[in-house]
């Protein structure tokens, strides 16, 4: 059986390829991601060693059509953080860059804090990250199952 072990790149089209150039390399950076090729004003990738994100110019029909959210095709991006407080950090990183935050850092779902934002083309991309809060608490929970067998077996002594 053929197994997909993961994701090997994303490629977005782009309607500007300088401005979403300008948007995406300092962006990237950011996010701890290298530059991995540039072809000159038609594509360029980054990468962090698990990701690869590619950017490529749209061609001469693409670029008759704006991206709106809800046609057939991309819907969102989004870039699994280590931590809320990572999430944090790329809010002010955006705002800092001017960028179109139309969601803002919080919990979104159960344990799920995010903050959703726009490229120079309107193309929805979010930085998340999930079950932070239950890890703790597990973490914890662990911690004091611990604590309570070793007292256990102190007082049997």
């Amino acid at each position: 059986m053929v197994r997909v072990v993961g994701i090997d790149h994303l490629v977005i089209s782009v309607g500007d390829f300088e401005k979403s150039k300008s948007f995406y390399a300092p962006l990237m950076k950011f996010l701890g991601f290298d530059v991995e090729a540039e072809y000159e004003g038609s594509m360029m990738g980054w990468a962090n060693g698990n990701t690869l994100f590619w950017i490529a110019a749209a061609d001469a029909e693409g670029k008759k059509h704006t991206y709106r959210k809800g046609d057939i095709g991309f819907h969102h991006y989004a870039f699994r953080l280590r931590s809320r407080a990572d999430v944090d950090a790329l809010q002010a990183y955006l705002e800092e860059q001017g960028a179109t935050i139309v969601d803002p850092a919080g919990e979104y779902y159960d344990d799920y804090y995010a903050v959703f934002f726009l490229d120079p083309d309107g193309m929805k991309l979010e930085g998340m990250r999930y079950g932070e809060r239950h890890a703790k608490a597990a973490r914890a929970r662990a911690a004091r199952k611990k604590t309570a067998a070793g007292k256990r077996k102190t007082t049997k002594r």
